[in-house]
C-alpha cells in the first residue's frame, strides 16, 4: 500500500472533518448522485461528503 500525501489524509483524520460538506462537494455529490440514481444526503459533512464522493465515482465510473 502507498504511503497517503496530504491531499489524500484519511477524512477520519482531518481537522475540519466534522464541519459541514462545501460547496463544491455539494454540488458534485449531487451530480454523482444522479448519475448513479442514488438519494443525495444535504446533511453530510465534509469528511462522509469526501467518502461519499469516491464511492459514487467508483460506481459511476468518474475520477479515474
Amino acid at each position: 500500500m502507498s504511503e497517503m500525501t496530504n491531499t489524500e489524509k484519511d477524512p477520519d483524520e482531518w481537522v475540519t472533518g466534522d464541519e459541514p460538506m462545501t460547496g463544491a462537494q455539494q454540488s458534485y455529490l449531487q451530480t454523482l448522485s444522479q448519475e448513479a440514481n442514488e438519494d443525495f444526503d444535504e446533511t453530510l459533512s465534509k469528511a462522509d461528503a469526501s467518502r461519499r464522493i469516491d464511492e459514487l465515482q467508483d460506481r459511476t465510473g468518474r475520477g479515474q
